[in-house]
């Protein structure tokens, strides 16, 4: 499904009442960006309160350097991280990073940032342990490349105004970004950073709706068919966004 200009429009309407609701966010939070590449591994099926806990036992430690995280045994790694949950498991994707880092960029960041973006996107997603959502939030945060990061408050608030359906996969909620926005990096950090204060704030697991800034705006339909340009709905139960294979004129 090709991007139009309905779908573009009505993110650019979400994305202005997001705005004039919260304001700025000032995303990523974090002040180096080993600091950020730790916090988005960390931040793996936690929230951010435990995530600073565990950034702070190595900011303690003085263990959160490129140098410092290559050293430290994974052992005395998992026991400063542990407020953030499964520690060890995170411990071990930390020190798959760092070997990945030392072993393609000799442990050179500003090396790394110098990749194209599908060539490094790649790359991260060979290590174990990172997948889509935090090699996105390691591109856009860290290396300033422009794409879009998808999380769970994206889909919840996506699927409740029935713009993807409840089993959207990352990539086609991502393609919608994608294909309707232009690329401008500082969109991109502000749109999802406003998301996340949607999904923390009103589009909770038991929502605020009424008291929501999106509670008034008419975008439920943002699909177009090509041939008879008919507004689709989202497919509800469906890994995909629709397309003009499923509108009735194509029947």
């Amino acid at each position: 499904m090709t991007a139009n200009k309905t779908s573009q429009a009505i993110l650019i309407k979400i994305y202005n009442s997001l705005y004039n609701e919260f304001g700025p966010q000032n995303w990523w939070p974090g002040d180096t960006a080993i600091e950020i590449i730790v916090g988005a591994i960390l931040t793996q099926n936690t929230n951010w309160t435990n995530v600073e806990k565990a950034l702070f036992n190595l900011k303690k430690a003085r263990n959160l350097s490129v140098e410092a995280l290559k050293k430290i045994p994974q052992s005395k790694l998992a026991r400063l991280i542990k407020p953030a949950g499964y520690f060890n498991v995170k411990a071990k994707r930390l020190k798959n990073f760092m070997r990945f880092l030392d072993n393609e960029f000799a442990g050179n960041l500003n090396k790394m940032g110098k990749m194209s973006l599908p060539d490094l996107r790649k790359g991260l997603l060979s290590v174990n342990g990172i997948g889509p959502e935090t090699a996105d939030s390691i591109l856009l945060y860290v290396f300033s490349k422009p794409i879009f990061v998808v999380d769970a408050y994206t889909k919840r608030f996506l699927y409740r105004h029935n713009i993807v359906g409840q089993d959207a996969e990352y990539h086609a909620i991502q393609d919608i970004f994608m294909q309707a926005l232009h690329h401008e990096v500082m969109m991109f950090n502000e749109f999802h950073a406003l998301i996340v204060r949607l999904g923390k704030e009103y589009c909770k697991p038991k929502p605020s709706c009424q008291q929501c800034p999106l509670n008034k705006l008419n975008y439920s339909l943002v699909y177009k068919c090509d041939y008879c340009h008919r507004y689709l709905p989202a497919l509800r139960h469906s890994k995909r966004v629709p397309s003009f294979l499923d509108c009735d004129c194509r029947q």
